[in-house]
């Protein structure tokens, strides 16, 4: 599993819970509820982490292992 933060907010826009991974540049994910949004964000890191491996782009290296909820 990955430590990257992941911050959770309710966007009225999307009507969503939005799930930011501020350390990966334009890696997010949404939910219906934050569990949902949590869920599909460590899918979205996984994926975000393949893809720069297969275009041999640098992956940071997670900060720490805290969740921020908004």
């Amino acid at each position: 599993m990955y430590k990257y933060e992941i911050i959770i907010y309710w966007s009225n826009e999307d009507e969503a819970f939005i799930a930011d991974i501020p350390e990966l540049p334009g890696c997010m994910a949404h939910g219906k509820n934050q569990e949902e949004a949590l869920k599909n964000a460590k899918v979205a890191i996984q994926l975000w982490i393949d893809t720069a491996k297969e275009f041999g782009d640098p992956i940071p290296d997670p900060k720490g292992d805290r969740l921020i909820f908004a």
